[in-house]
């Protein structure tokens, strides 16, 4: 309903002082507190493709998102916005829920799908960006922060001592537990599909160390010394300042 979309949103407002948008249609609603860093008039949320049968609300950055277009639009994809909000949008058209594969960035988002009935949350492969869920009875909640699913959520909160036990031992609640025992976080590098109320869930990818570059070190350096520069460059495209911090540590 409206109003639990706004409840969710008033609690998260803090994430996103910039913009505020609401799509609710029939079972679905969502709702996104924006910060704007990239196409600060064009990037409003929730984003929809051009029949508005896909919608999506998403936070993070997709650093690709410029070659990405460019490969959307020669498949004859038109574009109204310039944000790397709305290349996701066009990817799910073209890939699917394994879009996924193609983003190179931090990232939490959902996805929903008018014609399957389908709703899609994916977190980036490091987990950078926070997404949780909870299924309340008939209703399926999620939102970047637990507070969010509290304000809608008519269910009792009761303690998970489990999650409550790996906090004290590990400093840290590894997930999908939180320290609610019916909030869940989606681990990264996962796909989580909530259709006929149902609940998948799927890892898209894992870490390997299988293979080994076999260079000399010149080459080495070299080839670390490209990709740092790479890396920099695509993580310093915005529309705003962008600010620089440093640790002072050794990796820094």
């Amino acid at each position: 309903q409206p109003e639990g979309v706004g409840h969710m949103l008033r609690a998260i407002t803090h994430r996103g002082p910039d913009d505020e948008g609401v799509y609710v249609n029939g079972q679905i609603g969502m709702g996104n507190c924006r910060l704007s860093i990239i196409d600060l008039p064009g990037g409003h949320q929730p984003l929809c493709n051009e029949d508005e049968t896909v919608w999506i609300v998403y936070n993070g950055e997709i650093y690709n998102y410029q070659k990405l277009r460019r490969d959307l639009e020669a498949k004859g994809h038109i574009f109204r916005t310039y944000s790397d909000t709305e290349v996701i949008v066009h990817l799910y058209e073209e890939l699917g829920e394994r879009c996924v594969d193609r983003l190179s960035g931090m990232f939490a988002f959902a996805i929903w799908d008018e014609r399957a009935q389908k709703l899609v949350l994916a977190r980036d492969r490091i987990g950078q960006k926070p997404l949780f869920y909870a299924q309340d009875g008939e209703d399926f909640l999620f939102a970047s922060e637990v507070k969010a699913i509290l304000a809608a959520m008519e269910r009792s909160r009761e303690i998970d001592y489990e999650a409550m036990h790996h906090y004290l031992s590990l400093r840290f609640i590894p997930p999908p537990r939180t320290m609610l025992r019916h909030v869940k976080k989606l681990p990264p590098a996962h796909i989580l599909i909530y259709q006929a109320g149902k609940i998948a869930i799927s890892r898209y990818w894992d870490l390997s160390f299988c293979q080994k570059l076999e260079l000399p070190e010149t080459e080495l350096l070299e080839g670390l010394r490209q990709k740092l520069t790479q890396t920099v460059a695509s993580h310093l495209v915005s529309d705003v300042p962008v600010g620089a911090f440093l640790s002072g540590g050794m990796d820094s």
